[in-house]
Order: structure tokens, then sequence, then C-alpha cells
């Protein structure tokens, strides 16, 4: 049995003593031991080597105190599977050296055998399973297929993603082609993550906003769906897009367990948009952790105040950034388990 099963019993809309609270992109560059790590080893290279990604996986749960770890790795582990080529860039991010732009690069690409391909991940989770020891949940991810296909097609990050936009435009047959073999392997992968021991999972549409809301149904959610169908008997679904208030409604008829919001939506509105009876995570905006940690402790109990503490879990409303102090980011945390009802 989990020791500390908060995080699970609000995914699960139970009556809780307070909010559960973990940070997206809480094993990471904020940390001092993070950053010795990246010195000595490469990004994909700390995603590959399981004693490497267990180690920074947990190391929030010992420094910050989060109340669920999320596996270390990266949404782009999938396509590299799928034998696509992608790096990793100093001052970049991710670079496609090859972006898909044809319907014939479409129809070469293969929906792989995930244990054979993603197996360092698995053995990461068995790992840190192992040591969390029961303390906390495990949280496993992956990226939406559209989201995905953004970086594909645009070769690397972007503030429109307009090449992935215009592929999807100009040739949609190809472009859903795309996104059904990434939906096919996302499924494969998180049931393979499912048996080996995480205890949810989170679907990360970080560029979902950048589509219209038809768009939106037809390009990226439709495929959420899929994920969300094949899973959602099996494991908790938190399903996550950034920018996408306007799709609330149909998330929350999802099947999904719970819905992150962003800090560009009031809790009032994402209640009200989502029906009421869904957990909500978020929304505190990462930059806010910049504040002084006697204003952080303000805004968080503002904010558990306005979501109300049942069927809600504290987190930000997107990553962590990578230069906030961690005495800030503890200030957060520590601010939602010193929460008290007015």
């Amino acid at each position: 049995m989990i020791k500390n099963d908060l995080f699970l019993r609000a995914l699960n809309g139970e009556t809780v003593e307070r909010p559960p609270v973990w940070m997206m992109r809480q094993a990471g560059r904020y940390l001092p031991d993070f950053m010795k790590l990246k010195e000595k080893y490469d990004f994909f290279t700390r995603c590959r080597t399981p004693e490497l990604a267990t180690e920074i996986t947990v190391m929030p749960i010992h420094q910050v105190g989060t109340d669920a770890a999320i596996l270390f790795s990266d949404i782009l582990v999938v396509p590299q599977a799928m034998n696509i080529e992608i790096e990793m860039r100093p001052g970049v991010g991710p670079w496609v050296p090859n972006p898909i732009r044809t319907a014939k690069q479409v129809n070469d690409i293969v929906v792989p055998n995930v244990y054979e391909e993603l197996g360092y991940v698995y053995e990461a989770i068995k790992m840190t399973k192992q040591e969390l020891n029961d303390e906390v949940p495990l949280i496993g991810f992956a990226g939406s297929p559209w989201t995905i296909l953004c970086y594909l097609v645009q070769g690397q990050g972007s503030k429109n993603f307009d090449k992935a936009k215009e592929f999807c435009f100009t040739n949609p047959v190809a472009a859903h082609q795309l996104l059904q073999k990434i939906t096919d392997t996302t499924i494969a992968y998180l049931k393979g993550k499912v048996e080996v021991g995480v205890d949810a999972v989170q679907l990360f549409d970080s560029w979902g906003g950048m589509l219209s809301p038809v768009d939106y149904q037809e390009f990226s959610w439709q495929y959420m769906q899929q994920i969300i169908d094949a899973l959602k008997e099996e494991i908790p679904v938190i399903a996550f897009a950034k920018g996408c208030w306007f799709a609330l409604k149909e998330m929350s008829e999802s099947g999904a367990s719970a819905l992150g919001v962003d800090w560009t939506c009031s809790p009032r509105n994402a209640r009200y948009l989502s029906g009421g009876n869904i957990t909500l995570q978020g929304n505190f905006d990462p930059s806010r952790l910049f504040s002084p940690p006697k204003e952080i402790k303000k805004m968080v109990n503002q904010m558990i105040n306005e979501f109300g503490k049942d069927k809600y879990i504290a987190n930000l409303g997107h990553g962590i950034l990578p230069n906030i102090p961690v005495d800030n980011a503890k200030a957060f945390v520590d601010a939602v388990k010193e929460w008290e009802p007015k």
C-alpha cells in the first residue's frame, strides 16, 4: 500500500484533508543536484539510463516534498522509438534533422515494439518504484499525438508551429496517418507503463492551444480520446492541454480522471466549463514562483480556496522554469501542505 495516497484519492474524487501537490517538470533543471548530472551526461543519456532517470525522479520527493513523483523522461522518446532521429541541442531544445514534410516520409514511419525500443523506460519505472518504496505514487506520462507532430513537422520548437499547421491543412490524409501512428505507439507505450507499475498517467498537450476549437477537435482531441479510452479502465488518466479552456467540457466527458488547467483560466471558469464534477489540477503561473515566499503562500491559499479542497490537485499551470530558486519551489509545496480551511 502507498503510504501517502492523497494524490490517488484526489484523482478518485474522494474527500481529502488537503489537496495533494506536485509540479510539472519537478524532476529537473531548478534542482542543483540535477544540474550536476546534466554537466556529466547529455539529455537523452539521462533518459535512457534507468539508474539516472530513477535518481532524478526521486530528487524532488526528498528535496521539495511533493505528494507524487513523475518519471524523468521526455515525450520525444516515443517518436525516437518510431525510428525518427531527434536531438536535444543546447540553447535550442528538440531538433529533428529531417522534419516530416511528405506523405512518403509518413508511410515509412514504423509503429514499433515498445518493449524492445523503450525497455529502458520500463526498467526506470521498476527501479523508481523500488526506490520510492511505496512512499508516494509514481506518474507516467506521454505527449499528445498533436504535440509530438508539432515537433516532428516543424523540426524544432516554435512560437506558432506554422509548418506543422500548414502540413495538417494542406496534407490532411498524411497528417491523420501520422497522428494515428503516434496514437497507436502511445497507447502501447502507456499500457506497458501500467504493466510495470505506474499509479497514474498524464497526457501533455503542450501545443493544443495553437489550434482553433474546431481544428483542435480534428487534429488533437480525437486522438487524446482514443488514448484515454484505451487506458481509463486500467488506470487514472490526467489530460492536460495548455491553452485549451474551450475544450474543458468535452474533456470532462472523456473518461479522464482529472484535467490540468493552465494559469490563463480562472479556477471559477475551469469549474464552470468542466461541469464541476471532475478533479482539476493546476493552475499556478510558473513565473509566479519568482515572487517572495510570503507572496507565494498567499497566492496558493487563494488558489486552493477558489478551486476548493476536494477534487483538486495543486500544481503549476505548466512546467517549472529552470531558474526558479529551490526555496521558492519548496514554499509552493509547503503552502499547500500548510493550507487550512477558512
